[in-house]
């Protein structure tokens, strides 16, 4: 890729929000310097995908600016052409555009054998120890954890992977330089150092609710397999495990107590054959070998 494209690219990183598949196809038919000419050039209808925000974005900072405002935060800019860019991404029906990334660059090389473990905010201590048991065990045998960062499960399971001496990716919903949740920042801190840290924003933005959403697909499409460890009924975890099994990911959940209300979701995956019964990393394993490569 070109200077001058990948130029044009973090302007329109910057300009336009995840999740859009109009823009993920014109940028990638067209490539980036031909979209953001026809934009500037006003030969997008003025009334569809955004259109009149993203010029107003656009204007606010150069090309260069945007480099340095990750360069400042201790990131690196990821593009579809890089040669480490996670190939699994293209699955999405709207790939992200680009990607921030702060940490070892090189764990992108194990992103093909990543399990996303997801779930709630607020687990039990048993949702905690099945979280933490299952990401030290899959790390041990070689296997990225991926999750969202957020309280809870999330923090759980990178803590996991951590303790393991493993590799985990840490998905945001915000910028770089505004971690969410801020009580999770020793953890990010942890993860930049030993593991990675993936942002489809510019440091600077912070985390929205619409964010969370978006972001989730990405969580599942850099997967093999997602697990639902602990989700309410109406969970956002759930959420990720939708998008996994629309790209046609390994969905997996862990029962809890009948009539624990933190199970409810993992229940209704299960009951709905959405998901997989799971109860050890050793099932797991199984599902996601199931020619028993180990």
């Amino acid at each position: 890729m070109s200077d001058q494209e990948v130029d044009s690219l973090i302007q329109l990183f910057a300009a336009i929000e995840g999740g859009y598949a109009f823009w993920s196809r014109e940028i990638s038919s067209r490539g980036a310097q031909e979209t953001l000419q026809r934009i500037r050039a006003s030969q997008y209808s003025e009334s569809e995908n955004g259109i009149v925000g993203i010029r107003k974005r656009l204007e606010l900072k150069s090309a260069a600016q945007l480099q340095e405002e990750i360069v400042q935060a201790g990131g690196f800019f990821l593009t579809p052409a890089d040669h480490d860019w996670p190939a699994q991404l293209n699955d999405l029906v709207a790939p992200p555009l680009a990607l921030v990334g702060k940490g070892e660059r090189t764990c992108l090389s194990v992103a093909g054998k990543s399990l996303a473990i997801v779930g709630t905010r607020n687990p039990t201590d048993y949702g905690k120890r099945i979280a933490g048991d299952f990401a030290l065990a899959a790390v041990e045998r070689d296997w990225c954890i991926v999750s969202g960062g957020a309280y809870g499960i999330d923090a759980v399971a990178h803590q996991g992977a951590l303790t393991g001496s493993g590799v985990t990716m840490a998905i945001l919903a915000g910028g770089l330089d505004f971690n969410y949740p801020a009580g999770n920042q020793r953890l990010f801190e942890e993860i930049a150092l030993r593991g990675l840290l993936l942002s489809e924003v510019m440091p600077s933005v912070r985390a929205e609710p619409f964010r969370f959403l978006t972001r989730n697909r990405l969580i599942a499409a850099l997967s093999q397999g997602t697990i639902v460890v602990e989700a309410a009924y109406r969970s956002g975890s759930l959420r990720t495990a939708r998008e996994a099994a629309d790209l046609m990911r390994l969905v997996m959940a862990v029962p809890g107590a009948i009539t624990s209300p933190a199970s409810e979701g993992c229940h209704r995956l299960i009951a709905e054959r959405s998901a997989e019964l799971v109860t050890s990393i050793a099932e797991v394993m199984e599902l996601v070998n199931p020619l028993g490569s180990e």
